[in-house]
């Protein structure tokens, strides 16, 4: 099974990096190799916001979809995502976002995998381990235009086909 962590300072709040996360339905105007994403069900669980949603990933002439219940947990802050049904074996993911002062907050990234099959994990493998290492980068900069980087204002986000 293939794993990636990494914990990125950022100049940005964790409540805002968590909404930012959260916001599922934008990942495909900024996250690598997200081409859409499809709200299937949200409810209340445990005092907890759950989203049930498809992702569908694309490079080149691979194109897949996956489907994943996604927990928002406000209060800790984290958010756990859990794979349900796709071309994994296994998928998990964490976010946590913690404050560190000064406007700024560290934000942990997590995620766990392996492919149904080995002929799709030597095809694909070594990209998904490429897309991940720029993940956390992606959110980061999406949060300096979503929410302006210090000194400067906010700038309209831009969405590209």
């Amino acid at each position: 099974m293939k794993t990636f962590q990494t914990t990125r300072r950022v100049a940005h709040s964790a409540q805002q990096m968590f909404a930012l996360v959260a916001d599922i339905e934008k990942y495909p105007e900024f996250l690598p190799l997200c081409k859409a994403v499809t709200l299937r069900g949200r409810e209340e669980k445990d005092g907890h916001e759950v989203l049930i949603a498809g992702m569908t990933v694309s490079y080149n002439l691979f194109r897949e979809t996956f489907t994943s219940r996604v927990t928002l947990d406000r209060d800790t802050p984290q958010i756990l995502v859990e794979y349900l049904d796709g071309p994994f074996k296994h998928l998990e993911n964490r976010w946590n976002f913690r404050d560190t002062g000064e406007g700024t907050s560290d934000i942990e990234f997590f995620i766990a995998y392996e492919f149904n099959s080995r002929s799709l994990q030597l095809l694909m493998g070594a990209m998904f381990d490429q897309a991940f290492g720029k993940f956390a980068e992606a959110f980061e900069q999406r949060a300096d235009v979503v929410y302006g980087v210090e000194g400067l204002p906010a700038q309209a986000p831009t969405v590209s086909s």
